[in-house]
């Protein structure tokens, strides 16, 4: 939450510190995106819970801060070209935001300010939509057989989170870890996790 300026209420992915594609390219790509089978899955359930979503809900924005995208409440997702160059991260933050954007509609009370709402969104976002597979995980320098995945989901919840501004780093940690087991095995709308 609130990593960038430009990104509040929901969560920024992933962290980049590289020179991305632009705009235009990056429309094409989300176009692309929203034809992927996980993609129109959460949309679908989306609109099922009542939160139908517009063509202009994903946008292409550049960002000044060193995120791939987030969530907006009430306003939608952005995907943050400069800090993208390939197909697959525009659709992995897709999925990621869209998550985050489920948990929004399909919950009348989440306040993004509370450091255990936002993490169980976070826990959830990064179980669900596979930023942590471990081939990801290699190609950013992190090399482990076992336990990677949940390792992983912490630290990119903390990442998130601290970036909240009403979640220091403490707050944060003990937020995460009272939630961890109720939001990791919460895999709504999937039966299981994809």
């Amino acid at each position: 939450m609130d990593a960038d300026s430009d990104v509040k209420a929901g969560g920024g992915s992933s962290f980049y510190n590289k020179q991305g594609m632009g705009v235009k390219e990056c429309e094409n790509m989300i176009r692309r995106s929203l034809r992927t089978p996980m993609v129109k899955f959460l949309r679908e359930q989306m609109g099922k819970t009542g939160c139908n979503i517009g063509d202009n809900f994903i946008k292409a924005v550049d960002c000044e801060n060193s995120v791939a995208g987030g969530y907006i409440s009430g306003e939608g997702i952005v995907v943050c070209s400069n800090r993208l160059t390939m197909q697959d991260e525009v659709n992995q933050v897709v999925i990621h935001e869209l998550i985050h954007a489920y948990d929004d509609c399909r919950s009348a009370n989440l306040d993004w300010a509370n450091c255990a709402h936002h993490a169980c969104s976070e826990i959830r976002a990064g179980h669900l939509s596979g930023d942590c597979h471990y081939k990801r995980e290699f190609l950013r320098g992190f090399m482990k057989i076992r336990g990677h995945e949940q390792e992983c989901i912490k630290r990119r919840v903390m990442k998130s989170l601290v970036n909240n501004p009403n979640c220091p780093e403490p707050a944060a940690k003990d937020a995460m870890e009272a939630v961890w087991d109720t939001c990791y095995n919460d895999t709504q709308p999937f039966d299981r996790a994809p």
